[in-house]
Formats: structure tokens, C-alpha cells, sequence
């Protein structure tokens, strides 16, 4: 049996662990730069609140019903995920987080020692709760697509109180007649109507289709997820991710960039946090790209790019700053109000792969980058930061009603008065 444990309005959630006075009341989280609505809770949706809909639309609809409006506080999202996570390791042997609110576990190598799957299930729901203030929903079944429909009706259908546990065929097919098609994981909007026009509209449908039509019609994905549908399992969870072939750091400028120094840190920036993603997956860079635009909305679109050759491949964040420095020349350009910079990494090879050139040193120092990574990952992001990405950074990401990091910022620590 496998389980899938997902948080409920895991965004909003968050930011209501320290706020327990708006517990039942509507909130929001909204994307980068305040732009639109990602996360609601069911209060808000209750009053209009349209999810993924432009905050600048909805905004005197938020007035009106007093819907209480966050930023996106992503230091507070990852360290409360990864303390969740945590939590729900303690109660399986193996555990794979899917994302930042949803992690699978596997009871195959301990389901004879759980007298009680149901009871088990909500332990885990209580300890999430009760360590983390998270609260959360909880799907057993016999397959990871069986699981995540049963996480759906455990959210969805009041009856399970939480948590849905998938252990007969009777209870499988109840719940497959309950769900739409389209909850069926793996199953999207375009394939939703191709299945609609063979009268398949509900998970009971499709486990009905042959699985051999299945992958005629569609394609093998599809035969898998007919197969999972009725307890055979197709899918399992990678035991370890391949490596990214390229590595991005962009971002749209909460304000527009002027300056010659402003853009430089944040093209340094960029390039800092690329660096770092690569010695995390232990890659090296041999083609780095840096770009820097204005809006496409604008009047005269402008958009510069320069591509950059490492002779020998790199993964050292001031090797990277410094040749971003060196093109900056060809990427700014006076009176262009810069809206969007980024930095990728092209042609990535393993670092126990490495080409060496016998008439050229490498300039990298891996034993400075780990210690320069070991104090960011103690102390917090940019605890230690490359001198070219500037103290005073007035073109970062526009926040302007984000929450304290309670939990990794000192000054941000809540007090208690007993």
C-alpha cells in the first residue's frame, strides 16, 4: 500500500501557523511581485476570490470581504515543508517528496506491523498538526495513482473526515464513480476532452477502457493509469532524479533597473544562485547564457543576450559573477528600464566527468565553495554573498505585504508573554 499526504491550502497555511487569530477567515498568497493570486483558502474562494486570477482585479473584492492578502513568503514555505516532511518520515520506511505540500510513502515493508491502516493515517494527520500546525489530508491505496484519488476524496468528501484509506475493491469502486475523470492523476484538460468524447467522464470510466485500447487510442501513460486504476501497480517513484541538463535562475524586476551597477547585481545575483544549483547536483558549467530585457509591453522592446565559453568548465559562483561582469558592456544599454535579467548554465557535465586541459588551470577553489555553501545552508541564503550582488538591492522581487520569516530570521522570532 502506498499513501500520499498533501496539505490543504498549504501557501495560506503557512502563514496562518503564527496568525492563529485568522484561522477561518479569508486569505490569500499571491505570486511573484504581488501579481496574481496562487493559493486561497476556502473562505476567500467562498467570497469570489479567483484563484490564479491578477491581484489588481480582484483587489476591491479583497477590501470588501476583509480577505487578508500575503506574499508569497517562500524562506517560510521551505522550512515549514521541510519540517512536515520530517514528520511524515517517522512514519513509514520510505518516503518520497513529490513537492513542496505532497509526499508519498510506501507501508510495503511494514504494512504486517500496523495493526490499524485507517488509525495509522490519522496519527499522521495528528502529528503533522500537532508539531507542525499544518493541517493536512491523507490517501492510502493500492498504487500511487489509487493513492492520490484517495487523497482527493479524503480533501473532497466530508464522510472521510481527512483521511481515505483504498483496502477493497468494493470502497475502490465507490470512489471511482465519486471522482471526474479529470482528478485522475496524470490525466490533463486536452486529454479530459478526447475521453470525454468517448463518454468517459468519470475515474470509473476509464478503468473500464481495455488497457491494450488505452495505449491504441492514447498513449502507454494512459494504459499505466488504466492499470493503476484497478490495483496494478505501473508507476513508482525515482529513486534518484537524473540530472538537469540546463540550469536557469531568471526573474521579472519588482522594480525596473536603470543603472549600470543595479543591473550588474542582478545579473551577479542570478549567476550566484545558478552556481550554487549546480555544485548542489554536482555539475560543472562549459557555456553560460546572460540575458537582459525591458517589457515586451513596452513602447520598443529590447532584449540582449551574450553567450559565454568556459575553457575550462566551472561551477565556482566568482568565476561566474566575474565573466557576467565582463559582458556587461554588451548587455546595457542607457535610457532601457529593465524588466526581466537571467542566467543560464549550458552544457553541464558530471564534476567526477571532467575534462582537464593540460595548457589551462582551472580557476575554480571547490573546498572555498563548499564552506561558502555550508554557511548559506546554516545560516540562510545569501548569509555570505558574492561583493558584485550589491547590500542594497532596490530592484528585488516586490513583497509588499509579506509576513516575518518567523522561523529563519532572527529578528523575525515571535515573542511570547506568559
Amino acid at each position: 500500500m502506498f499513501g500520499l499526504i498533501d496539505a490543504d491550502s498549504f501557501y495560506v497555511n503557512c502563514q496562518l501557523v503564527f496568525r492563529p487569530d485568522l484561522r477561518g477567515k479569508p486569505a490569500i498568497v499571491l505570486s511573484n511581485n504581488d501579481g496574481c493570486c496562487v493559493a486561497a483558502n476556502r473562505a476567500a474562494k467562498a467570497v469570489g476570490v479567483k484563484k490564479f486570477g491578477p491581484y489588481f482585479e480582484q483587489q476591491h473584492l479583497c477590501r470588501r470581504h476583509h480577505v487578508q492578502v500575503f506574499s508569497s513568503n517562500y524562506e517560510l514555505f521551505a522550512d515549514l515543508s521541510s519540517k512536515m516532511m520530517q514528520v511524515i518520515g517517522r512514519f513509514a520506511p520510505e518516503q518520497y517528496v513529490y513537492s513542496i505540500d505532497e509526499s508519498f510513502v510506501s507501508f510495503q515493508k511494514c504494512q504486517a506491523a500496523i495493526p490499524n491502516l485507517w488509525l495509522h493515517c490519522r496519527a499522521i494527520r495528528r502529528a503533522v498538526w500537532r508539531e507542525c500546525r499544518l493541517p493536512v489530508c491523507v490517501g492510502v491505496g493500492e498504487t500511487l495513482t489509487l493513492a492520490k484519488l484517495a487523497n482527493h476524496a479524503a480533501k473532497q468528501l466530508v464522510q472521510y473526515q481527512g483521511v481515505c484509506v483504498i483496502d477493497n475493491d468494493a470502497l475502490r469502486i465507490e470512489i471511482l464513480k465519486l471522482m471526474p475523470v479529470d482528478e485522475v492523476w496524470g490525466i490533463g484538460r486536452k486529454l479530459t476532452a478526447k475521453l470525454g468524447l468517448l463518454g468517459i467522464n468519470t475515474a470509473f470510466d476509464l478503468a473500464q477502457l481495455a488497457p491494450k485500447m488505452a495505449r491504441q487510442l492514447f498513449s502507454i501513460e494512459v494504459e499505466r493509469t488504466v492499470r493503476e486504476l484497478n490495483g496494478q501497480i505501473c508507476k513508482t517513484w525515482d529513486e534518484t532524479k537524473a540530472d538537469k541538463q540546463q540550469i536557469f535562475s531568471t526573474r521579472s524586476l519588482g522594480e525596473r533597473i536603470t543603472t549600470r551597477d543595479h543591473l550588474q547585481q542582478a545579473l551577479a545575483k542570478h549567476a550566484a544562485i545558478a552556481a550554487a544549483k549546480a555544485r548542489e547536483q554536482g555539475s560543472l558549467c562549459k557555456t553560460m547564457v546572460v540575458f537582459a530585457a525591458n517589457s515586451p509591453h513596452d513602447p520598443q522592446p529590447v532584449y540582449f543576450k551574450k553567450v559565454v565559453q568556459f575553457v575550462c568548465a566551472t561551477d565556482d559562483s566568482r568565476e561566474l559573477c566575474a565573466a557576467v561582469s565582463r559582458e556587461l558592456s554588451n548587455l546595457y544599454r542607457p535610457g532601457v528600464r529593465y524588466y526581466r535579467v537571467g542566467v543560464g548554465l549550458l552544457e553541464l557535465c558530471r564534476k567526477t566527468l571532467q575534462q582537464y586541459d593540460l595548457f589551462n588551470t582551472p580557476k575554480s577553489d571547490p573546498k572555498l565553495m563548499q564552506v561558502f555553501d555550508e554557511i548559506n545552508q546554516r545560516y540562510g541564503r545569501d548569509a555570505l554573498f558574492i561583493a558584485a550582488q550589491g547590500s542594497d538591492q532596490h530592484w528585488v522581487m516586490r513583497r509588499e505585504f509579506l509576513s516575518p520569516q518567523y522561523t529563519t530570521r532572527w529578528s523575525d522570532i515571535p515573542t511570547v508573554k506568559a
